[in-house]
């Protein structure tokens, strides 16, 4: 009998991870969906609120800070509830910060109120980016190979269908107040869904090791400890920056250097996000192939010929094609490096929280930094801070290997 229960077992356990994956995949899609729909539409806003370049990067810091503020407890939450639970939530606050920022925007003109819709988009983005993260790197483990890479894919993928709607949306008019919160009721109407398929949640009793607040506490407090989490920390924070950069300011960067319209603008951003897409489609039959380190350092060096492409060309085409360098070049990064602060299973809700609070200073520091310098200098050539960031974080690499 136990022969026949045991392979059973073993198929029905497969079978909910396999599952679980596509959950994981469609939570990541979709949250790529909605912060490609807002990004998108940051011109529209600029123009409706008559920003400089220095004042919309003090209004997207509104949203960083958002992100910045959930991630110390984010680990905790999805320790406490679960991370179906608490992606569900987060993505309710997602909804609703695009909702507020989109209809303070369009229809009021209220800078205040798009700040207050940003930090609390951005609170949600943050908590979920966390929790699905560490959702991931839980059936990446039960898999046995890299998927890490896919997932971000798939929020690549949604990205680009954001970027796509949102350039639609441009092009015909559409207001930010239809627009952004049409967008978030489809995205947490489909998260919910896709929670549901996410692994069994055990809540571990409290008297278990690990299992009261205190301990859990402990846990986080001890990986702010580790050298190896606060090195993969800020060489998360680099790939943070470089991708939160093209997010940010590449269709405005197009907009303004290059001259193109507004849909146009987005439409590059598509590009990127395509280039990211391929990158971390492949990228796992790379790193499965040759490891982390080697393939790591030869798409940075990729993105730094890309960025540099895209704002020295002087020609719009051969740009756009330094663009998709660009995020094919970015691609793998910040995957990995949640995958490396997960590796340990019984330590990675602490890991990824704390990689998540360092990572995420780069959007917190980001959208300022390149405003103020794109005051002086231009928003496109404001973009080769890129590749000064990315050039000495190849030093970094070897602590994204799995330790022993």
């Amino acid at each position: 009998m136990s022969s026949v229960t045991a392979p059973a077992a073993t198929t029905a356990a497969h079978r909910l991870v396999r599952t679980a994956r596509t959950g994981v995949a469609v939570v990541f899609a979709l949250n790529g969906l909605a912060i490609g729909s807002w990004f998108a539409r940051v011109p529209a806003v600029r123009e409706a609120l008559d920003l400089t370049a220095g004042r919309l990067g003090l209004l997207l810091l509104a949203m960083s800070a958002g992100a910045v503020l959930a991630m110390p407890t984010s680990g905790l939450v999805a320790q406490r509830l679960g991370t179906a639970r608490t992606v569900a939530v987060a993505t309710l606050l997602v909804a609703v910060g695009l909702g507020i920022a989109g209809v303070s925007a369009s229809t009021a003109g209220w800078l205040p109120g798009v700040a207050v819709g940003l930090v609390i988009l951005g609170y949600g983005t943050g908590t979920c980016d966390v929790a699905m993260n560490i959702e991931g790197a839980a059936v990446e483990r039960r898999l046995g190979r890299t998927v890490m890479p896919r997932f971000h894919a798939a929020w690549s993928l949604g990205s680009v269908a954001g970027a796509g709607l949102g350039a639609v949306a441009a092009e015909v008019g559409l207001a930010l107040a239809v627009h952004l919160p049409l967008v978030g009721a489809a995205v947490l109407l489909g998260t919910v869904s896709g929670t549901r398929v996410f692994l069994p949640f055990a809540e571990p009793a409290p008297d278990a090791d690990g299992g009261s607040p205190a301990a859990r506490r402990r846990a986080v407090l001890a990986a702010w400890r580790e050298p190896r989490t606060l090195l993969i920390g800020l060489f998360v924070l680099v790939a943070a920056f470089s991708e939160g950069v093209a997010t940010d300011w590449v269709a405005v960067a197009f907009v303004d250097g290059y001259g193109v319209t507004e849909a146009a603008g987005a439409a590059v951003y598509g590009v990127f996000v395509i280039g990211m897409t391929v990158g971390r489609t492949v990228g796992t039959l790379a790193l499965d192939r040759w490891g982390r380190v080697p393939v790591l350092g030869t798409t940075i060096l990729l993105a730094v010929v890309g960025v540099s492409v895209a704002v020295l060309a002087g020609s719009g085409p051969v740009a756009v094609a330094g663009v998709a360098l660009w995020g094919l070049g970015v691609s793998l990064s910040f995957p990995v490096g949640m995958s490396a602060a997960a590796n340990v299973e019984e330590h990675a809700a602490a890991r990824v929280s704390v990689v998540a609070v360092i990572g995420y200073t780069a959007f917190l520091a980001g959208p300022p930094l390149l405003g103020l310098i794109g005051d002086r200098v231009g928003t496109l050539h404001a973009l080769l801070v890129v590749p000064v960031l990315l050039l000495p974080s190849l030093a970094l690499l070897p602590v994204t290997r799995p330790p022993r």
